[in-house]
């Protein structure tokens, strides 16, 4: 196994992270930009206010995604152990 190898599935499993963390973060980013511009134009100083939106809006990100989400970390995986044997000899 050569430094190049192990850097490449380092990579690898970076990406995957980012593709899985990256609907979740982005719809709560938005809603909570939302909720935001909302608070400052009414004045509403509420921290509580934002918290209901984004937990409904992760749990339709799962939701809609969840299965897209699933597929892409059981691909990798099963490329990953797939790989050992060439990994190994």
């Amino acid at each position: 196994m050569t430094p190049e190898t192990i850097v490449h599935i380092g990579q690898q499993a970076l990406l995957v992270t980012a593709l899985l963390a990256a609907p979740m973060l982005l719809s709560a980013l938005a809603v909570g930009l939302i909720v935001g511009m909302f608070q400052a134009a009414t004045q509403i100083n509420e921290m509580t206010l934002s918290f209901i939106p984004k937990l409904l809006v992760l749990a339709a990100a799962i939701y809609f995604g969840g299965a897209w989400m699933l597929r892409l970390i059981v691909n990798y995986t099963i490329n990953l152990m797939n790989g050992i044997p060439g990994l190994i000899g």
